[in-house]
C-alpha cells in the first residue's frame, strides 16, 4: 500500500474541492447574505488541509495499485463528506450541529437528498446553492472527474475509475484513455445540465432555482430550494421537464456518448438493461394512475401528473415530490418503494442495485426454472446476443446477497436506536438506495430522528453510493495483507 501516494492525491483533491467552493462565495457576494465568512472560512480551511497531506509526499512518484483505489476512493468519500460539512456548520443559517452537518453533507454528495434542514425558503441563497451544487459533484463523483488531470500529475487514474464507477462491468471503457473517458463523462454531464437549466428557465423558473434543480435533477440527488420540492411551482410543465431529465440521467452514460458520437438512437433500443428499464416505466407508471384514480385520490388528469411524476422520481432515486405518496391509498407507496431498490442503470447518476443487476437476477431465476424441467440442458443467459459469463452472475447475486445482509443489519441497528419498524426499514432503504424520502417520521425530512440513527444512515448512504463492495472491502483482513 502506497500511503505516501494515497496522502499526496487526497490532498490534491481536497485542494481542488475548496475551489468549489469559489461559486457559492460569488453568490453569496451577489446576494449580500450572511454566509461569506462562512464558506471563506471553509474553504481556506479545507485548502490548508489538502496542502498539509500533499506537500510531504509532493515528488513521490508511484503506480496506483486497484488496492490504493479503492482506500483513496472511500477515504476521499469520508474526507470529503467532513470538509462539505464545514460550510452548514459555520454559517449562522443553518447552523447545523457537526452530526447533522455531516448527514447533510453525505446525503448531497452520494445524491441520497435526505435532509435534516427544514425552512429552506428562508435559508441565505449561497447555502442553497452550496447543497445543489453538492449533489452535482457527487452526481458524476468527483473522483472521476478529478482522473481527467491526475494523469498530468504522474498518476494512473483507471483504479479510482474502476472503484468509483457504479455497475457490475468495472473495465468497459468509452474511450482508449482514461483520461479521454473522465473529459466524455464531463462533457455529456455538463451539456445535460446546460439543457436541463435552459429547460427550467424557459417553463418558467427563476435562473436561480433553474440552475440549482438542473443540478440536482441530472445529479438524480433530489435536493430542492423549496420545502415544497416541485410542487413549489405547481406547473405541469416544470414537471414534465423534469420527468423527461430524470429519465435522461437514469440511462447508462456511455448510452449518450455512443448517440452523440454517432449522430443515431439505435444504440438505446439495442441495449437490454435500457429496454427492461424503459418497460418498467411503461408498467408502473399506469398502474399508478390508474390506482390513484380508481380510489378517487386525484382526478384523472392530476393523477395522470403526480402519478407519472412520483414513480420516475421514486424509480430513478431522485427523490423529488409534488406530493406526499406515502399517504397515498392501499399498495401504492409500497409498491413505488420498492422500485427505488432497482434505481437507474449501471453507467448512470442514479442508485438502487442497478438495473442491469436486477434483469440478471431475473434472467438466471428463469434459468433455474429451465433447470428444473431440463437437468442436463445448457442454458446461458444472454443479454442481447451476448452470452453473460457465470463470473458475472456470481457476481451480481454475491452483490444481491451482500445488500440484502447489509440492509438487515442496519434496519435492526436502526430500530436498537428506538425507531419504529415502518421508519427504520424505510430509512434504511431510502438510503441504502440513495433515494432520499422514506415513510413514517422520514417521510418529509430526517430533523427529528436520533443523532444514533443519523451516524448509521450516513454508512448506509456512503453503503449504497459506493456499491457496497468498494466499502466492505476495506473492512477485510485480506485487503490489508501485503
Amino acid at each position: 500500500m502506497h500511503f505516501s501516494v494515497i496522502f499526496r492525491v487526497l490532498g490534491i483533491l481536497l485542494m481542488l474541492f475548496s475551489m468549489t467552493l469559489l461559486p457559492p462565495i460569488f453568490v453569496s457576494l451577489y446576494y449580500n447574505d450572511e454566509s461569506l465568512v462562512a464558506f471563506l472560512s471553509a474553504m481556506g480551511l479545507i485548502f490548508a488541509t489538502g496542502c498539509l497531506l500533499w506537500l510531504p509526499s509532493n515528488k513521490t512518484r508511484h503506480d496506483l495499485r486497484t488496492r490504493d483505489g479503492f482506500l483513496i476512493t472511500v477515504l476521499f468519500w469520508a474526507v470529503l463528506g467532513i470538509a462539505g460539512c464545514l460550510p452548514f456548520i459555520f454559517s449562522d443559517q443553518p447552523g447545523l450541529s457537526f452530526t447533522d452537518a455531516m448527514f447533510e453533507s453525505l446525503s448531497g454528495l452520494t445524491t441520497t437528498g435526505a435532509t435534516v434542514i427544514t425552512g429552506l425558503d428562508d435559508l441565505p441563497k449561497s447555502i442553497l446553492y452550496y447543497r445543489q451544487q453538492l449533489q452535482w459533484l457527487g452526481g458524476i463523483g468527483i473522483i472521476v472527474i478529478a482522473v481527467a488531470i491526475l494523469p498530468m500529475l504522474g498518476i494512473g487514474g483507471m483504479q479510482l475509475y474502476r472503484a468509483e464507477t457504479p455497475g457490475p462491468v468495472k473495465d468497459s471503457k468509452l474511450t482508449p484513455r482514461i483520461t479521454e473517458t473522465a473529459k466524455a463523462l464531463f462533457l455529456i454531464y455538463c451539456t445535460l445540465t446546460i439543457t436541463c437549466a435552459l429547460s427550467y428557465w424557459a417553463a418558467g423558473m427563476t435562473l436561480f432555482d433553474a440552475i440549482g434543480h438542473a443540478f440536482s435533477t441530472v445529479a438524480i440527488g433530489g435536493f430542492s430550494t423549496h420545502d415544497a420540492s416541485m410542487g413549489y411551482f405547481d406547473s405541469p410543465i416544470i414537471l414534465i421537464v423534469c420527468m423527461l431529465f430524470m429519465i435522461l440521467s437514469g440511462v447508462n452514460f456511455a448510452l449518450h456518448f455512443y448517440t452523440s458520437r454517432n449522430r443515431s438512437i439505435s444504440h438505446y433500443w439495442h441495449d437490454p438493461e435500457f429496454k427492461f428499464y424503459i418497460s418498467c416505466l411503461a408498467i408502473g407508471i399506469p398502474i399508478t394512475i390508474a390506482y390513484l384514480a380508481h380510489t378517487d385520490t386525484y382526478d384523472l388528469e392530476t393523477s395522470a401528473i403526480h402519478g407519472s411524476f412520483e414513480f420516475i422520481s421514486i424509480l430513478t432515486t431522485t427523490g423529488f415530490g409534488t406530493a406526499d405518496f406515502t399517504i397515498w391509498p392501499g399498495f401504492l407507496p409500497f409498491f413505488l418503494f420498492l422500485f427505488a431498490f432497482m434505481g437507474g442503470c449501471a453507467g448512470s447518476t442514479g442508485g438502487g442495485m442497478k438495473v442491469i443487476r436486477v434483469l440478471l437476477i431475473c434472467k438466471q431465476g428463469i434459468r433455474e426454472i429451465k433447470r428444473l424441467i431440463n437437468p442436463n440442458a445448457v442454458i446461458p443467459i444472454k443479454l442481447g446476443q451476448t452470452s453473460v459469463s457465470d463470473r458475472v452472475v456470481e457476481a451480481v447475486w454475491g452483490f444481491f446477497a451482500v445488500f440484502v445482509i447489509s440492509y438487515m443489519i442496519m434496519f435492526i441497528l436502526l430500530m436498537a436506536t428506538g425507531l419504529d419498524f415502518l421508519t427504520s426499514v424505510s430509512a434504511v432503504g431510502a438510503c441504502i438506495s440513495n433515494l432520499g424520502p422514506g415513510m413514517g417520521d422520514v417521510a418529509l425530512n430526517y430533523t427529528d430522528i436520533n443523532n444514533p440513527a443519523k451516524w448509521i444512515l450516513c454508512f448506509a448512504m456512503l453503503l449504497g453510493r459506493l456499491e457496497i463492495f468498494t466499502l466492505l472491502v476495506l473492512f477485510s483482513p485480506s485487503f490489508w495483507r501485503r
